[in-house]
């Protein structure tokens, strides 16, 4: 499967309909992004079962804004709908691999225990 472009009006959509997305933040002038473009699209053919997808923060500045992007590319992988990794920076193909299998092995119910007991001590928080 090839990357698809998000936007703001797709984003929500594909996250919500799918188990594994991983999405590249990315700009057309940005040399490191160029960089990391193919190898996110390899990764895309090796892995038909996730949904990678691009959001070209030129033409998405407000997606940009709305998910703090400060540094390009940035990737970031939601797993079940909530946002298991995030990070600025090409990643080469290997450290792509290794996100990629980390995110697939999680175990969901932890994470979304460890969110509600995050959420709690925040709430007790003077």
């Amino acid at each position: 499967m090839a990357t698809i472009e998000i936007t703001s009006d797709n984003l929500e959509q594909t996250i919500t309909d799918n188990s594994i997305v991983l999405l590249d933040f990315w700009a057309e002038w940005c040399g490191p992004c160029r960089t990391f473009g193919p190898i996110f699209e390899q990764a895309a053919q090796e892995n038909p079962d996730i949904v990678f997808g691009k959001i070209d923060t030129e033409a998405q500045q407000r997606l940009a804004a709305d998910f703090r992007i400060t540094s390009i590319p940035t990737l970031m992988a939601f797993r079940d709908e909530i946002i298991v990794f995030a990070q600025p920076g090409a990643l080469p193909s290997a450290q792509l691999t290794q996100v990629i299998e980390a995110v697939r092995g999680l175990d969901m119910d932890d994470v979304r225990k460890q969110l509600a007991e995050q959420d709690a001590a925040d709430t007790e928080a003077p």
